[in-house]
C-alpha cells in the first residue's frame, strides 16, 4: 500500500513538473496582444512598439491618434501619417480591411459604419509627431457604432483611454 502511494505521488510530481508552467508575462492574453502588434506592424507599415495609439471618444464620433515615441524618428512619423491618410480614405469608402487584419476579427461597430458610410465623415490631420483621423457624424446610430469601434480599439491596444 505504501509503495503504491509513493509511486502515485512520484508519478503526480513528475507529471506536474513536465507540464508547461505559464508565467504572467506569457499568458494567452499577452500572446494575443503580441500577435496583434505583429499584424499591426505589417498592416500599418510602422512599429507598434515605437508608436503610441490613442482612441478618443467625442460627442459626435471620435479620433484615432498615433504618434512616434521618439520625436527624432521621422521615418516612423511619416509612415504613420501615410497610414492614417490612407485609413481616412479607406474608411470613407467602407473599407475596414486593415483593422480586421490587425485584430483578426471584425471589430464591433464596423458593420454599422459600413452601412452608414455616407452618414460618417473621416478626415486626416497631421500632428507634430504623427497624425489623427477625425471621425464624425450627425447620425446617432453612426455615432454609437463609432463609439463601439473606438472602445474596442482602446481595449485591444490597451491604451487606457476613457471609454465614455
Amino acid at each position: 500500500m505504501k509503495m503504491i502511494l509513493v509511486v502515485a505521488l512520484t508519478a503526480g510530481l513528475s507529471t506536474q513538473s513536465a507540464q508547461k508552467t505559464e508565467s504572467p508575462a506569457k499568458s494567452p492574453t499577452h500572446d494575443a496582444h503580441v500577435q496583434m502588434e505583429e499584424r499591426g506592424g505589417k498592416g500599418m507599415g510602422f512599429s507598434q512598439t515605437s508608436s503610441t495609439h490613442h482612441f478618443l471618444i467625442k460627442a459626435d464620433g471620435g479620433t484615432i491618434e498615433v504618434s512616434v515615441k521618439q520625436g527624432a524618428d521621422l521615418a516612423s512619423r511619416d509612415a504613420i501619417r501615410m497610414h492614417l491618410a490612407h485609413i481616412a480614405k479607406a474608411f470613407q469608402s467602407g473599407d475596414f480591411d486593415i483593422p480586421m487584419f490587425v485584430h483578426d476579427t471584425v471589430p464591433p461597430g464596423v458593420p454599422q459604419m459600413k452601412r452608414l458610410q455616407k452618414q460618417i465623415r473621416y478626415s486626416f490631420e497631421e500632428s507634430p509627431n504623427g497624425g489623427r483621423v477625425v471621425i464624425s457624424s450627425g447620425n446617432q446610430e453612426a455615432v454609437s457604432a463609432i463609439h463601439n469601434f473606438l472602445r474596442f480599439q482602446i481595449e485591444e491596444h490597451k491604451t487606457g483611454d476613457p471609454t465614455n
